[in-house]
C-alpha cells in the first residue's frame, strides 16, 4: 500500500466519525447534541495542529504541503469543515443523511482516486474512481443513517443525492484546487441540502436511466473531444439533474444543444482556426463554456422542481428552460456556421467588419441560428403534450431573442464590461425571460 493510499484511508476513518451525528442528533439537549456532533472533528482538528511533525501520525496524514509547513493543515481543514456541517445538521436542520453523505463522499472519493492511480495515471479514470467511490460511500452512509434514525428517504432519492453530490465534488476538484476538501465539502453539503428540500418523487427507473444515459454520453463527449474533463463533468451533472428534476423531454433538449453544438464547434475547425475564430482546445468545451450556456437552464430546472412550494406552475419554467437552451444552440450555430462566411456585418450599424469581430453576423449564420432554435422547439413539441404549435413558436422566438441579445451585447459591452462567457449567460437569461413572458402573455401558462 502506497503512502497516498494509506493517507486517503486514514482520512476515510476520520470521515467515518460523521456516522456519530445521526445518533447524537436525537438527544433532547441541543447544546449537548451540538458539542457531541462537532466535538470529535474539533478534536481531530486540534490533533492536526498540535501533533509533532516527526512522528508516525504526522507521516500518516501529511500531504505534500504539510511537510513544508510542519502542520497537518489538510487534516485540520477537513475536520473543521466536517465540524461546521455537523453544527448545521444539529442546530439548523440539515438532514442527517445529507450530512453523512457529504463527508463520506469526499473522504471515500479521495480514497477511490488514490486506489485508481495505483493502476493508471489517466486523469479521467482517476476522476471516475473518485465519482464511483464517492457515490458508494455516500449511498452506504445514507443507508446506515436512515436505518438509525428511521428516516423514510427511499433508495432512489439516496442514489440521486449520492450521484449528484459525487459529480459536483468531482467538478469542483477539477476546476479548483485538487485538495481543497473544505470548500468542496461545504458546497456539496449546501447543494444536497437544497435538493433534499424539493418535493421529489424519484422512481428507481428514472434514477437508473439518468445515471446510465448521462455517464455514457459524458464519456462519449470526452472521447470525441467535444468537451474537456471539467466540461464533461458539468454536462453529466446537468444531464442527471435535468432527467431527475425535470423529465426526459427536458434532457432531450439539453443533449441536443450539447451534441449539435459540440459537433458545430468541430465542423471545418482548421478553416475557422485560419480565420482566427475557432474555439480554444480544438473545440472542446470547458466547464465555463458549458455553464455559461446552461446555467440559466439549470436554474429553470431547479425552479420547476421547487415550484409546488411556491404555488407556481412548472410549465412556466419549462418555457424558460426551452427558451434558454434554444438561445444557446442558436447562438452556437450562428457563430460556428456564420463565421465561415465572408463580409459579416456589425449588428448595431450593419457595417462590414472582419470575421470574428464581436457582434458581427452573417445572414447564413442567422439562418443557422434560427434552425437551431427550431430544433429545440421541435423537440419540445414532440416531448411535451402541453406544448402545442403556439408553444413551439414561443420557443423559437425566445431563441431568436437570445441570439440577437448575444450579438448586441457582443457589439457593445463585450471586452470591456464582460467576456464572452458573461455575454452568453446574459443572452440565455434574456431568452428564458422572453420564453416565460411570451407564454404568459399568450395564455399558454399561468403566472
Amino acid at each position: 500500500m502506497t503512502s497516498t493510499v494509506r493517507r486517503a484511508a486514514a482520512f476515510t476513518l476520520v470521515g467515518s466519525l460523521a456516522l456519530l451525528v445521526p445518533v447524537v442528533a436525537t438527544v433532547d439537549d441541543p447544546a449537548y447534541a451540538t458539542v457531541a456532533a462537532a466535538g470529535p472533528f474539533l478534536a481531530a482538528a486540534a490533533f492536526a495542529l498540535t501533533v509533532s511533525d516527526d512522528g508516525v501520525a504526522f507521516e500518516l496524514f501529511a500531504r505534500p504541503g504539510d511537510h513544508r509547513d510542519g502542520k497537518l493543515y489538510g487534516l485540520a481543514g477537513f475536520a473543521l469543515a466536517a465540524a461546521g456541517l455537523a453544527i448545521l445538521t444539529v442546530g439548523f436542520g440539515m438532514p442527517d443523511h445529507v450530512y453523512v453523505a457529504t463527508v463520506l463522499l469526499v473522504a471515500v472519493g479521495n480514497l477511490g482516486t488514490q486506489v485508481t492511480r495505483l493502476w493508471t495515471a489517466e486523469r479521467v479514470l482517476a476522476t471516475a474512481g473518485f465519482v464511483t467511490a464517492g457515490f458508494v460511500g455516500a449511498a452506504a452512509g445514507q443507508l446506515v443513517t436512515v436505518q438509525v434514525t428511521g428516516d423514510v428517504t427511499g433508495m432512489p432519492t439516496i442514489a440521486f443525492l449520492a450521484a449528484s453530490g459525487a459529480l459536483t465534488a468531482a467538478l469542483l476538484r477539477a476546476v479548483l484546487f485538487q485538495r481543497d476538501d473544505p470548500l468542496v465539502m461545504a458546497v456539496v453539503g449546501i447543494l444536497l441540502w437544497l435538493f433534499s428540500s424539493f418535493p421529489l418523487d424519484i422512481t428507481t427507473t428514472r434514477i437508473a436511466v439518468a445515471l446510465a444515459v448521462t455517464i455514457v454520453l459524458g464519456y462519449v463527449s470526452y472521447a470525441l473531444e467535444t468537451a474537456s474533463l471539467p466540461g464533461m463533468l458539468t454536462g453529466v451533472l446537468l444531464g442527471l439533474l435535468t432527467i431527475v428534476l425535470g423529465d426526459y423531454g427536458w434532457f432531450a433538449m439539453l443533449i441536443a444543444f450539447f451534441g449539435i453544438g459540440g459537433l458545430a464547434a468541430k465542423y471545418r475547425y482548421d478553416e475557422k482556426a485560419d480565420r482566427g475564430i475557432a474555439e480554444e482546445n480544438e473545440g472542446a468545451r470547458g466547464s465555463s463554456n458549458v455553464l455559461a450556456n446552461s446555467l440559466v437552464a439549470l436554474v429553470a430546472v431547479l425552479a420547476a422542481a421547487a415550484s409546488p412550494e411556491f404555488g407556481l406552475p412548472d410549465r412556466l419554467f419549462l418555457f424558460a428552460f426551452a427558451g434558454a437552451v434554444a438561445a444557446a444552440l442558436a447562438d452556437t450555430l450562428s457563430s460556428e456556421i456564420g463565421g465561415l462566411f465572408d463580409n459579416p456585418r456589425l449588428v448595431t450599424s450593419f457595417r462590414v467588419v472582419e470575421p470574428g469581430t464581436d457582434g458581427a453576423v452573417t445572414w447564413q449564420g442567422e439562418l443557422a441560428g434560427l434552425a437551431g432554435a427550431g430544433i429545440i422547439a421541435g423537440i419540445a413539441l414532440v416531448g411535451f403534450e402541453s406544448i402545442q404549435p403556439p408553444g413551439a413558436a414561443v420557443v423559437v422566438a425566445a431563441g431568436v431573442v437570445g441570439m440577437t441579445v448575444d450579438s448586441l451585447l457582443g457589439a457593445t459591452i463585450e471586452g470591456w464590461l464582460c467576456g464572452n462567457q458573461g455575454v452568453n449567460l446574459l443572452a440565455t437569461l434574456a431568452a428564458a425571460i422572453a420564453g416565460g413572458v411570451l407564454a404568459v402573455a399568450l395564455g399558454l401558462t399561468a403566472l
